[in-house]
């Protein structure tokens, strides 16, 4: 990809996250640009003194081929936010990642994503359900995401890799530093039958400030978070805390009033948390019953006009109905029966009360013959 190594440098310096770079993207137009500005530029662009003696210094001692090079010696793919194959979901969060290091293969299909996270020290009860839940989803076409943690996210990825489905582990280190290092093996699995993924640079050590972050991503990837057991400060509250704010759905396992394990879930569930005690409750809600269906009307049926007018006006933003039809001058009707058919197919999704959003960032089913 072309400038992807100033990506890879401004993804090293630190204070300039996806909200500053937006503002350098807005100002230079291009991360080329933003990367060799003046120092004079960049201090009118209003970055603090630490963000631009940041900056400075990586440019003076970063060496970007270097980082090139590193990528690719370790077969690792680089997203950003040019990347017309950056995750379609993860693109529609506040603020989402501005690189993705990937390592293994991101299909469309994943697009029909959950997340199911929970506590390091899980219970039996809680590994009994994490493991049922997991190949369930698993069996009905439905991609598990954690974060290859030890306890009920270790079990959601190994129970989603035996029932022969896809599984997308987020990490809080860098690629090459896989933690718990007991679970390399299983991302070395992962990375074969689905994806690990990180956005912290190469080299990044797994400290403990980098996991609440990095959390947001796993509810980015996924329709909904599913908190199998959870204490009421954990990770996996965090991270359905992220779904809540990011209009993804909320799903929890009720346990025991008794069991500390379970305490988290058991808030979320008086907070307004689907319940789950079956793969149907979520695949009801998230409307994933007929998946299979949806995968194999996307593959078969053609394009046409109207569908493909519709593309060109829908986004990751939501747009009310009426507004999908102004924009597309066709009637209310044809637009409302054809987004039912784009839903089917998995390539429109409505959030909320008739406001629809686009799934695929790839147009290229889309073309009219």
């Amino acid at each position: 990809m072309e400038n992807l190594q100033y990506w890879l440098g401004f993804n090293l310096v630190r204070g300039i996250g996806p909200v500053r770079l937006r503002a350098l993207l807005d100002v230079f137009g291009n991360v080329r640009a933003a990367w060799e500005a003046s120092e004079a530029e960049l201090r009118d662009v209003g970055l603090d003194r630490r963000t631009l003696e940041n900056l400075l210094k990586a440019r003076h001692q970063v060496d970007l081929e270097r980082l090139l090079k590193q990528v690719d010696a370790l077969e690792i793919q680089v997203l950003t936010w040019d990347s017309a194959d950056y995750p379609a979901l993860l693109r529609q969060i506040p603020d989402p990642p501005p690189v993705l290091f990937v390592k293994g293969e991101l299909k469309d299909e994943d697009e029909w994503a959950v997340a199911l996270v929970g506590t390091r020290k899980a219970t039996v009860y809680g590994r009994e359900v994490a493991q049922r839940l997991a190949s369930d989803l698993a069996h009905n076409g439905v991609t598990v995401v954690s974060g290859l943690a030890r306890g009920i996210d270790g079990v959601a990825h190994r129970s989603a890799l035996e029932a022969g489905g896809r599984t997308i582990a987020v990490l809080g280190s860098g690629l090459n530093h896989i933690y718990p290092s007991e679970h390399f093996k299983l991302a070395q699995a992962i990375s074969e039958h689905g994806t690990v993924i990180s956005d912290y640079p190469l080299g990044t050590r797994p400290e403990a400030s980098n996991f609440p972050p990095r959390n947001r991503i796993i509810s980015g990837l996924s329709l909904g978070v599913l908190v199998v057991e959870a204490d009421l400060k954990s990770g996996a509250m965090i991270t359905a805390d992220f779904a809540g704010d990011q209009g993804r759905e909320v799903f929890a396992v009720p346990g025991s009033i008794l069991s500390p394990a379970s305490a988290g879930c058991n808030r979320l569930l008086r907070d307004g948390a689907a319940i789950v005690t079956e793969v149907r409750d979520i695949l009801e809600t998230l409307h994933l019953g007929q998946l299979e269906e949806k995968q194999a009307v996307r593959q078969i049926l053609p394009a046409n006009p109207m569908e493909a007018k519709l593309w060109e006006v829908l986004s990751a933003e939501p747009q009310h109905i009426d507004q999908i039809a102004r924009m597309s001058s066709l009637p209310v009707e044809t637009v409302n029966s054809t987004l039912v058919m784009m839903e089917l197919k998995g390539l429109a999704r409505q959030v909320g009360a008739l406001n629809y959003v686009r799934v695929r960032e790839s147009a290229e089913m889309y073309s009219p013959s």
